[in-house]
C-alpha cells in the first residue's frame, strides 16, 4: 500500500504540465549541471592533492578553504533566491551564476600559492550560490507537484553524472600529461563554457503571473513558510553537519596509497554511486515519502565513516567512498523536493536560499572541525566524529513519530 502523501503547499500547478512527463526545461537544466560538474569536479578531484602535495597546505587549511567555499555557496543562495522571487526571473540569475563559475576556471591552473587557490575557490562557489536557488526554484516552477521528487532526482542524477565524468577525464589527462596538474586544470574551461551555452539556448522560463511581477518580498512574509519548512531546514542542517567536505576522502585515499594520477577516482566513484541512486530515490519519495530514504541515507553515512576510519588499505576506503555516494543519492534530491513542497510558489527562491544558509553554516562548521581533528589527532578521529554525528541524527529520527514528507 502506498504511503499517504502530504498535499502540495504550492500555490498553483505549472502551466501546461500533465505531471506524467518531465518538462524539457528540467532536462536542459540537468545537462547544464552535468557539464558544469564535469568542469568543477575535474578540478575538485585534483584540488586537495594540489593544495596538500604541490603547495604544502595542511589538512586544517584544506578544511578551512573547503568549509568557507561551501558555506559561501550556500549563504549566497539566500540573496539570489530572494532576488529571483523579487524579480520573478530565475533564468537570468542562473546564467549569472553559471557564467561566473565559468570565468573563474582559468584561475586554478594560474594559482601559485594557497591563498590564490582559496580565492579562485571562493569566487567559483559564489557562482554556485548565485545559480543554486533560482535553478531549483525554476525546476519546481515548471514541474507538476506529483512528479517533483522525480524532477529533482533527475536533475541531481545528471548533475552527478557530470561529477563522475569530470574526475575520470582528470585521470585520463593526468596520465596523458604525466601528472602535470596545472596542464590538466586548463581543460576545465571547455565543459564550463558548454554548460553556459546550454542554459542560454535551451532553458525556458514559464510565463509569470502579472500580479507577481516586481512585487517585493517583505521580511514578514518569511513567516508564511510555516513549521513544515523549518523542520526541513533543521533536517538539512543536521545532515550537513554529519558530512564534511569530500576533499578529505581524496587525501584519505592518497594516504592509503592511491597514486597522484588516480586520486580523481575518489570523486568519480562517489559521484557514480550518487548518480545511480539519485533518480530512483526521487521516484521512491514520490511513492513512499521521505522518511525511509533519509533514515537509509544516515545508515549509509555511518557505515561509510566506519570503513574510512577503521579500514586499512584501498578496498575498504573505496567501499566507504561508495557508501558516502549512496548517502548523497538517497538524501540530497529528497531534501530539495521537500523544500519545494514546503514553500509557496511565490517564496520558493527565498526558501531554497534560507535552506542553503542553514546547510552552508553547517558545512563550514563540519569541514573546519574535520581539518582540526585530522591535524590534531589523526584521520581516524575525523571520520569517527562524522559517524558519531550521523548516529546521533539517526537516533533522533527514529525517535520522531514522523519526518518531513510523511503524514
Amino acid at each position: 500500500m502506498k504511503a499517504s502523501q502530504p498535499k502540495s503547499r504550492a500555490t498553483g500547478r505549472p502551466e501546461g504540465q500533465s505531471g506524467r512527463f518531465l518538462p524539457k526545461t528540467v532536462w536542459a537544466l540537468g545537462f547544464t549541471s552535468l557539464f558544469m560538474d564535469v568542469s568543477s569536479e575535474l578540478i575538485h578531484g585534483l584540488l586537495p592533492v594540489f593544495l596538500v602535495v604541490t603547495l604544502g597546505a595542511s589538512a586544517a587549511a584544506l578544511g578551512i578553504i573547503e568549509g568557507i567555499a561551501e558555506a559561501t555557496a550556500h549563504i549566497t543562495r539566500v540573496f539570489s533566491g530572494w532576488l529571483s522571487d523579487r524579480l520573478q526571473r530565475r533564468k537570468a540569475l542562473a546564467v549569472a551564476g553559471y557564467g561566473l563559475a565559468a570565468v573563474t576556471k582559468p584561475l586554478f591552473p594560474l594559482a601559485s600559492a594557497v591563498w590564490l587557490v582559496a580565492l579562485a575557490r571562493f569566487l567559483d562557489r559564489i557562482g554556485k550560490g548565485i545559480r543554486g536557488a533560482p535553478r531549483d526554484a525554476l525546476v519546481a516552477d515548471v514541474t507538476a507537484p506529483e512528479t517533483r521528487g522525480a524532477a529533482f532526482g533527475l536533475r541531481q542524477a545528471l548533475d552527478t553524472v557530470g561529477a563522475t565524468l569530470g574526475p575520470l577525464l582528470a585521470i585520463g589527462l593526468m596520465l596523458l600529461f604525466s601528472d602535470n596538474i596545472r596542464a590538466v586544470l586548463w581543460f576545465a574551461v571547455i565543459p564550463a563554457a558548454i554548460s553556459v551555452l546550454i542554459l542560454l539556448i535551451f532553458v525556458q522560463e514559464p510565463p509569470h503571473r502579472q500580479q507577481d511581477k516586481g512585487v517585493p518580498i517583505q521580511a514578514r512574509e518569511i513567516g508564511q513558510l510555516g513549521w513544515f519548512y523549518w523542520v526541513v531546514v533543521a533536517v538539512g542542517a543536521v545532515f550537513t553537519l554529519a558530512r564534511f567536505s569530500e576533499a578529505f576522502l581524496v587525501i584519505r585515499a592518497h594516504d592509503q596509497g592511491l597514486s597522484l594520477a588516480l586520486t580523481p577516482a575518489v570523486i568519480a566513484v562517489m559521484s557514480l554511486v550518487y548518480a545511480v541512486a539519485a533518480y530512483p530515490a526521487g521516484r521512491l519519495q514520490d511513492r513512499y515519502g521521505a522518511r525511509p530514504l533519509l533514515l537509509a541515507g544516515l545508515a549509509a553515512l555511518i557505515a561509510a565513516d566506519l570503513l574510512l576510519a577503521l579500514g586499512g588499505g584501498l578496498f575498504p576506503v573505496f567501499l566507504g567512498i561508495g557508501l558516502w555516494g549512496l548517502h548523497m543519492g538517497l538524501t540530497q534530491g529528497v531534501l530539495s523536493a521537500l523544500v519545494a513542497e514546503a514553500a509557496p510558489a511565490r517564496l520558493r527562491g527565498t526558501a531554497f536560499g534560507l535552506f542553503g544558509l542553514s546547510t552552508g553554516l553547517a558545512a563550514l562548521t563540519a569541514s573546519i572541525l574535520a581539518g582540526l581533528l585530522w591535524d590534531g589527532i589523526g584521520p581516524d578521529a575525523t571520520f569517527l566524529a562524522g559517524g558519531g554525528f550521523a548516529a546521533l541524527a539517526l537516533i533522533g529520527f527514529l525517535a520522531l513519530r514522523a519526518t518531513p514528507g510523511e503524514t
